[in-house]
C-alpha cells in the first residue's frame, strides 16, 4: 500500500454560517448528504460540524488530484462517523468511479475546529493502477 495523496483544507466558520443564513436549505442540500444534516444535530456546535466536514470534503477532493472536475458533485462525498467518534469518507457515483481508477481503497481522515476555523486532512492509500 502507498500513500496516493493528500489534501488538506480549512476554511473560516463565519464563512459557512453566512453561507446558510443566505441560502437556507439551498446550500446545505447542495452541499450535504442527509446523512450529515441529521448528524449535525440542531446545537450550538452544528455550523462547527458542518464546516469541518466541508473543508474534509474539499481536503478528499484535494487528495484524489481532481478539484470540483469530471463531473463531481459535493454529495458524491459523505463524511460520516464511526461509533468511536473517528471520521470516515464514503463515496458515491462519479468520486467513487475516479477512486477506484485511482487505486484509492483506504481514507484517512482528520477534521478539527475551533471558534473561527475548521480544518480537515485527508491521506488516500491505496495500490497505483500499473502504467
Amino acid at each position: 500500500m502507498n500513500i496516493l495523496g493528500h489534501g488538506i483544507d480549512i476554511v473560516e466558520i463565519k464563512d459557512i454560517k453566512q453561507l446558510i443564513e443566505r441560502s437556507g436549505n439551498h446550500f446545505e442540500n447542495r452541499c450535504f448528504t442527509a446523512t450529515e444534516s441529521s448528524i449535525a444535530g440542531s446545537d450550538s456546535h452544528r455550523i462547527q460540524y458542518l464546516a469541518g466536514r466541508f473543508a474534509a470534503k474539499e481536503a478528499v477532493l484535494k487528495a484524489m488530484g481532481t478539484g470540483w472536475s469530471q463531473g463531481i458533485s459535493w454529495t458524491d462525498i459523505e463524511i460520516q462517523r464511526l461509533p468511536t467518534g473517528k471520521p470516515s469518507v464514503v463515496l458515491y457515483s462519479r468520486c467513487q468511479e475516479i477512486a477506484a481508477e485511482l487505486g484509492i481503497t483506504i481514507w484517512f481522515l482528520s477534521i478539527s475546529h475551533t471558534q473561527s476555523y475548521a480544518v480537515a486532512s485527508a491521506i488516500a492509500v491505496g495500490k497505483p493502477p500499473l502504467s
